[in-house]
């Protein structure tokens, strides 16, 4: 077994303890065969015989960082919409006009899989420079059978070949399509009865999500897509209360759902009901921002009933055109109230625990050895620098997979 010693280095083991960030000073990490053997103070760990030892400079090493909520496969862009934004039209005012989502589903079912996935590699690429060693990528911009699969494809195909572990969710519930209009409960007939069974034969899927709002579905059809999903052995996720109250979350507890994600309008009953259920609440400070909306997450109340809080940059190209974990730190920081340490542990052990991976988010023996080092000297900075690309090189499965001085 040939291992790998990194030494001369700072850890933020993100394992919950007495010690903020699981700090260790000097501390080594030990990696054979794509594990950890061994993280931890340098006194106490005694490095393999014959092990390759690299020296980082004292360098600040955490887990490689998740990103557990993205939409980054998709075509053309929304710039128009955003400057609009800026002119005072609402959300809501731009999808009646036949903007938002549709605008980008009417560009995604144009462009071929090659296309979607030429425009999507760049993307995952600058989530893994600045950190990111595993990203959940979600359909639902293509709102048919043939559409939604190519995504799905192109997604699978990104973990292929792409430098970062990839985890498939099936959003083809995102928004009711144009041929749908009048009867989303026809439209729910079609995602149960033929998008579902031909994803799962594929083995394109990791689990299933829905955007419950009045913009899109009701918690009865979310309910329906649930149930469909349960059947297939898929874990469901959510899009919820994001603008403006909704009984999504009670189906997402009911469904005892990996996330629920957003939550500006969750309430105090609805956070109890997510604690009971073991959900991961997914903040996505990115879109609080591009929005400029006043509501926030109730922080607080997910504090004090112990709801796991995870952060996520919402990549999309309406609402949150962010590819950056370590901003997404900084705005989670700024918005929403969350310390420094808050932030690392939403992009860390508490977003893998949002996409069911208890193989990751931490660094500990046993666990995959997907590493980010930085250019600092304490994790707080991560989360106080904005835009300094402070990653300097990234591991997956024990591999150097991205290092910005080579």
């Amino acid at each position: 077994m040939s291992a790998i010693a990194l030494v001369d280095l700072t850890l933020a083991t993100m394992v919950p303890g007495s010690v903020p960030y699981g700090l260790v000073t000097d501390g080594v990490v030990v990696i054979a065969d794509g594990v950890i053997v061994a993280a931890g103070p340098r006194t106490e760990i005694a490095l393999p015989r014959h092990a390759e030892t690299q020296s980082l400079g004292g360098r600040l090493v955490t887990p490689g960082l998740v990103d557990c909520h993205t939409h980054l496969v998709f075509a053309g862009n929304r710039a128009a919409e955003f400057e609009a934004r800026l002119r005072g039209a609402t959300y809501a005012e731009i999808a009646a006009a036949g903007g938002g989502i549709r605008s980008t589903v009417a560009a995604t079912r144009r462009a071929t899989e090659d296309e979607l996935y030429a425009a999507a590699l760049p993307r995952l690429q600058r989530l893994h420079h600045t950190g990111a060693t595993t990203i959940e990528i979600k359909s639902g911009y293509g709102l048919d059978l043939a559409s939604e699969l190519a995504m799905m494809r192109v997604a699978r195909r990104l973990g292929d070949e792409g430098p970062a572990a990839v985890r498939t969710t099936l959003l083809a519930a995102h928004v009711v399509p144009p041929e749908f209009d009048g009867d989303p409960d026809g439209y729910v007939d079609l995602v149960v009865d033929e998008v579902l069974p031909a994803v799962v034969e594929e083995g394109l899927a990791d689990a299933v999500d829905v955007f419950c709002e009045h913009l899109a579905f009701s918690p009865d059809q979310t309910d329906r897509i649930f149930t469909a999903a349960a059947r297939f052995g898929l874990p469901v996720k959510l899009h919820a209360a994001q603008l403006a109250a909704s009984e999504g979350v009670d189906v997402a507890a009911r469904h005892r759902a990996l996330s629920a994600d957003h939550l500006e309008h969750a309430t105090p009953a609805q956070v109890q009901a997510l604690a009971a259920a073991g959900t991961v609440a997914v903040l996505l400070p990115g879109a609080t921002h591009v929005l400029q909306e006043s509501a926030r997450p109730p922080v607080e109340a997910l504090r004090r009933h112990g709801v796991p809080v995870a952060l996520a940059t919402d990549l999309n190209p309406g609402t949150s055109p962010v590819a950056d974990l370590a901003l997404i730190c900084n705005l989670g920081a700024l918005l929403f109230g969350l310390s420094p340490e808050e932030a690392l542990a939403g992009v860390t052990r508490n977003a893998a625990a949002a996409l069911g991976l208890a193989d990751r988010g931490e660094l500990r023996a046993g666990l995959r050895a997907d590493l980010a080092v930085w250019d600092v000297t304490h994790p707080a900075e991560i989360a106080y620098w904005a835009g300094m690309d402070l990653c300097s090189a990234v591991w997956v499965g024990g591999k150097r997979s991205f290092d910005k001085n080579t």
